[in-house]
């Protein structure tokens, strides 16, 4: 299974570029503080996953209102069953979680930890 696309490279580098204020709030206040190195914007196969911590085999999602059609559920469903085939644990936190509760989001990842 081929887990990496180089043609998702530019895309990715545009994403890191223009994060929407969820994920910066979550680069900048959670995940720069915790002992593992995260990257932002990760292609895996067809898909960018939001972070990832290659040391846990760990990727971060921030899921926003588009997350919640029929069509939107069965897309993410699909993206973590691939993931989670290559070995990865999917953790998924809406926008709301991580504008309201940074601290609540902060204490469950190092719990995961």
């Amino acid at each position: 299974m081929k887990t990496y696309s180089r043609a998702l490279i530019p895309r990715a580098r545009e994403m890191r570029t223009n994060m929407t204020e969820p994920e910066k709030r979550m680069w900048y206040q959670c995940l720069k503080h915790l002992p593992y190195r995260f990257r932002r914007q990760r292609p895996f196969g067809p898909y960018i996953v939001d972070f990832y911590c290659a040391a846990l085999k760990l990727v971060v999602e921030i899921d926003g209102e588009s997350h919640t059609t029929d069509d939107a559920i069965a897309y993410d469903t699909e993206r973590t069953a691939f993931l989670e085939a290559l070995g990865l644990r999917v953790i998924r936190l809406s926008n709301l979680e991580v504008m309201e509760n940074i601290e609540g989001v902060f204490q469950r990842l190092n719990q995961e930890l």
